[in-house]
């Protein structure tokens, strides 16, 4: 044991920086691991702990006034019933900010559906006037309890007394109003009621909500929520950045593996003297392995151990998301076992891959068997060799025949060397990705900036006249939006009439054509796969009692409400009713128009008739993704860096044996090590060559599968310009040349007797 310990001690001291680069890129490896199963952990948990605490109801369907909903508790699945609640509309101002919210008569705390207090208290009687409010509603309009909420349009004042949490679908300014709970008496002239159900089996959601149809009509039901929705929209962008760390996480860790393995056949390869000394002097089979195998665990363990330990103390620190992940992580019940079994499962995957190369070191014979006389690349081939007569410069030409003339070890070092170079354009077409949504808005759907909401206090001519009026805006599209119920009258959808025939919504589509005639509409990938239909069906919905068939022209890109978005010009809807008037409209802005500034000018000269909001950008929340992203490229380069210096290690010992022949044909130390220099570069080129012509497509379907199952659609991926690929792979080449510039170099010249010894 001893002797081992000696052994692997000297070992350590020769190859400090491969240790040390091991050590690093292990510790990054668990670290993006971690990190990737504590955003899993957050993006169920908060939700799912919310539900579970408000006793939560997995349906929640908004009926008119006269639907006779007390029908529903009888209803076979459903085990209990929150409501009816009476429901306004209403548009809510705090501290300069204003929301649409849904003002819900609750007499009494219900025991479905029962928000849990996060500050204040719940509804008194004494305080007629008193609302609670929403959290996420609440940090929009800046609301705490003891403030007052105003009516525009109205003297009426509401205080708030409470903030609670809660488990329906959340808050989105210009898409789904906020939640507000306040007494009966404060909701005098409620325009529908909503009531909650809570089934036996959350499984049969579908059926129960087909069934409520059933019973209650079609035309009785506005809008149906279910408990898989709201859970959808709060994993939201938490799940996403779980998924990409977890995916680079695991694939950093095979091209570690791969690295560590192509690393230790390398070192083997250069030691088989000396691992035939340990077997002379009675080191058996077993031990050899061992200490390669202990040597390189305890490399991956020391890694695996520190990125446990800093994400355990220093990881709620992190700023942002990331670290509100790891908090909440670290309180959940699996937080313990996921932080044990994280670590060992890397350090076990690693040293799987150190066993199966230790086992050929194992496998060498006490007695070194002679190498062949031949050389280490083989004879010149008839190409190569006019080469060389056409004066082309020896390096290259010989360069070349080392890099590539064993095809069985160059494909092995090309392909371990093109792993991470291939997750780190993945990486970077991610990157890329993210930025068109903020310098490329109209091409991922979003080609309008400013969401405006009126009331009926001004005429449709005077709204339109006063936005386009504005010296920012470009264009104002007229339009509704409403909830429809989908063929099988189990999932409410989005329905938005936009823009006219002669003026048109500019959609950004993916497939099919604009929706020009009448019943003709464009659809998102989350209506399609909801209704199981694509390009060039026909639909059919409901709207209130009345239907309505639209013909599918084209897929558009819709970011927003998970994709469930029909679009047919404002026009097709006034077919059916005349007298529809427009209660929102798209801005598009002119080039240089700050929205901000735009949406403040428009909300004072609109004299509180306006409601105007930001549109939503689904790439605000993914701000965190940036810092992943480069600390993952960081990880992937290490590891890059690794296999590089194996690769050149492996190169210089393996042309020692071709020094005498070349200095005999008269070439310079110089041109020898430009030979291995030539050799390392052109195999890291052709690295990244196949990175590039492989990741950039990889990227691109990741990249649209992600988006095909969020709702958005394919069509948004956006690889890296020639401008930073380009660079990146000039980079990596230079780098892998002047990394082999200096052993190249001492090979070169090294005396006459230990050239022959090498041979011998």
């Amino acid at each position: 044991m001893r002797a081992t310990l000696r052994w692997a001690h000297s070992d350590l001291r020769t190859h400090r920086g491969e240790a040390l680069f091991l050590v690093l890129a292990t510790a990054g490896i668990v670290a993006s691991l971690l990190l990737a199963t504590a955003l899993f952990g957050y993006a169920t948990n908060p939700w799912q702990r919310v539900f579970t605490q408000s006793h939560g109801a997995h349906v929640w369907l908004h009926t008119d006034k006269a639907a006779d909903t007390g029908k529903l508790a009888g209803l076979d699945g459903v085990d209990t019933v929150a409501g009816p609640y009476p429901t306004a509309a209403v548009t809510v101002s705090s501290r300069g900010s204003r929301a649409a919210v849904e003002l819900r008569g609750t007499p009494e705390r219900p025991s479905v559906g029962r928000p849990p207090i996060v500050s204040g208290h719940w509804l008194d009687p004494s305080a007629p006037n008193g609302v609670v409010l929403e959290s996420r509603l609440a940090r929009a309009l800046l609301a705490e309890p003891g403030d007052t909420l105003t009516v525009p349009g109205t003297a009426r004042e509401l205080t708030v007394v409470g903030l609670a949490d809660s488990a329906e679908p959340r808050y989105r300014p210009g898409e789904q109003p906020g939640l507000v709970w306040a007494l009966p008496s404060a909701v005098p002239d409620p325009g529908g009621q909503v009531i909650g159900l809570r089934l036996t089996d959350p499984g049969d959601t579908s059926y129960i909500v087909q069934r409520a149809v059933t019973v209650l009509g079609s035309g009785a039901i506005g809008e149906v929520s279910t408990w898989q929705q709201a859970r959808a929209e709060a994993q939201g962008d938490n799940r996403l950045l779980g998924q990409v760390l977890g995916l680079f996480g695991l694939g950093a860790l095979v091209a570690a593996g791969l690295a560590v393995h192509g690393a230790i056949g390398t070192r083997i390869r250069g030691h088989l003297r000396d691992l035939s000394v340990l077997k002379a002097i009675g080191f058996t089979p077993g031990q050899v392995v061992r200490i390669f195998l202990l040597q390189h665990l305890a490399y991956a363990l020391l890694g695996a151990l520190a990125a446990a330990g800093l994400a355990e103390a220093l990881g709620s620190r992190i700023p942002g998301r990331l670290g509100d992940a790891v908090g909440v992580w670290q309180g959940l019940p699996g937080h313990t076992v996921a932080l044990i079994v994280v670590p060992v499962g890397a350090v076990l995957f690693i040293g799987a891959t150190t066993g199966l190369a230790a086992w050929r070191a194992g496998r060498v014979p006490p007695v070194p068997l002679p190498r062949p006389a031949a050389t280490s690349g083989g004879r010149l081939s008839g190409v190569a060799r006019r080469a060389l007569g056409v004066r082309i410069p020896p390096a290259l030409v010989l360069g070349w025949h080392t890099a590539f003339t064993r095809r069985r070890h160059s494909l092995a070092t090309v392909a371990r060397l093109t792993l991470p170079l291939l997750l780190i354009v993945v990486a970077m077409s991610a990157w890329t990705t993210i930025d068109r949504f903020h310098s490329e808005p109209d091409r991922v759907g979003l080609p309008t900036a400013l969401s405006v909401r009126a009331d009926a206090g001004r005429s449709e001519q005077q709204i339109r006249s006063l936005l386009e009026r504005d010296p920012g805006v470009a264009a104002a599209y007229p339009g509704v939006e409403t909830a429809a119920l989908g063929p099988s009258q189990t999932a409410t959808i989005a329905l938005r009439g936009l823009g006219t025939h002669r003026d048109p919504y500019p959609h950004t589509l993916a497939e099919g054509r604009p929706a020009r005639g009448s019943d003709e509409a464009v659809a998102g990938q989350g209506l399609l796969d909801l209704l199981d239909a694509r390009v060039g069906d026909w639909v059919r919905m409901t709207v209130g009692d009345q239907p309505l068939i639209l013909h599918i022209v084209g897929r558009s890109i819709e970011p927003e409400n998970a994709g469930r978005v029909i679009s047919t010009p404002l026009d097709t809807l006034r077919e059916n009713d005349p007298g529809l008037r427009p209660t929102l409209y798209e801005l598009r802005l002119a080039p240089g128009a700050d929205p901000r500034e735009v949406a403040d000018r428009l909300t004072a000269a609109g004299d509180g008739h306006l409601d105007v909001h930001t549109v939503a950008n689904p790439a605000d929340g993914l701000s965190p993704l940036r810092a992943v992203v480069a600390g993952l490229i960081a990880v992937l380069a290490l590891i890059g860096l690794i296999e590089l210096l194996t690769a050149i290690g492996g190169t210089v010992r393996e042309s020692e044996r071709d020094l005498l022949a070349l200095k005999a044909i008269g070439l310079s130390p110089r041109q020898i090590t430009a030979i291995t220099v030539t050799a390392t570069g052109l195999t890291a080129l052709a690295a990244v060559l196949a990175a590039t012509a492989l990741g950039l497509p990889l990227a691109h379907w990741l990249i649209d599968a992600q988006g095909r199952s969020s709702g958005i659609g394919a069509g948004i991926a956006q690889g890296p310009s020639a401008v930073l690929v380009v660079p990146l792979g000039a980079a990596a080449v230079l780098c892998a040349a002047a990394l082999a510039a200096v052993p190249a170099a001492r090979a070169a010249r090294r005396r006459l007797a230990d050239t022959l010894s090498a041979v011998a």
